[in-house]
């Protein structure tokens, strides 16, 4: 028997609908970004999906998404745990998206949805990313060796924890999903699997 662990990302905040690179900046959820995050928490509570415990970034835009979770859903008060953060964009923080490919090119990964900067001056890399990912995951397993498990988090980590779950190329994980606002993704047994699944709801 092992824990089950499901990443969950925040809702909408202030910066992405700006389209600026928020990173480690802490701007709240908008009024949509409270919506997403209360229709996760419906998702998980029509589901039936019991969580054991609650892990959230430190950040505001994630920590308000998890209570406004486990208020809906009716579980645990979630804990701070900082590995969680989003990647630090270093120089990036603060600029608007729509300038990655001027700031950053060639050293870019273009996905359907997003554009990634691979290697911007004081940024964690993605390679970093997925050695967190795998603290993260040796830490939540080491404190819970059944029941299940969310992390509420957001799009660069959270990808990166799946990446280090799977086992597969972060590469090929920029740009094999969109990771949006409010969705939740099970990675128990994914790395046998090699399978995601979203929670269906409308945003």
């Amino acid at each position: 028997m092992s824990v089950e662990i499901f990443i969950a990302r925040h809702g909408q905040n202030e910066d992405n609908v700006n389209g600026i690179l928020n990173g480690h900046r802490d701007l709240p959820l908008t009024d949509l970004g409270r919506d997403q995050a209360n229709e996760l928490g419906e998702a998980i509570k029509s589901a039936g999906i019991t969580f054991d415990a609650i892990y959230s970034s430190p950040l505001s835009r994630a920590f308000e998404t998890a209570e406004i979770v486990t208020a809906k859903a009716n579980l645990p008060q979630p804990i701070v745990y900082d590995q969680l953060i989003e990647r630090d964009f270093g120089i990036l923080t603060g600029k608007p998206a729509s300038q990655i490919e001027e700031l950053c090119a060639p050293d870019i990964i273009q996905s359907d949805t997003i554009t990634y900067c691979l290697s911007p001056e004081g940024a964690e890399t993605f390679p970093q990313l997925v050695e967190r990912g795998q603290r993260i995951l040796d830490y939540i397993r080491a404190k819970h060796n059944a029941g299940k498990v969310l992390l509420v988090c957001h799009g660069d980590i959270g990808k990166m924890i799946y990446c280090a779950a799977t086992g597969k190329d972060w590469k090929s994980v920029l740009t094999d999903f969109h990771f949006g606002n409010g969705d939740l993704i099970d990675i128990s047994g994914v790395g046998e699997a090699h399978k995601v699944k979203l929670a269906q709801h409308n945003h």
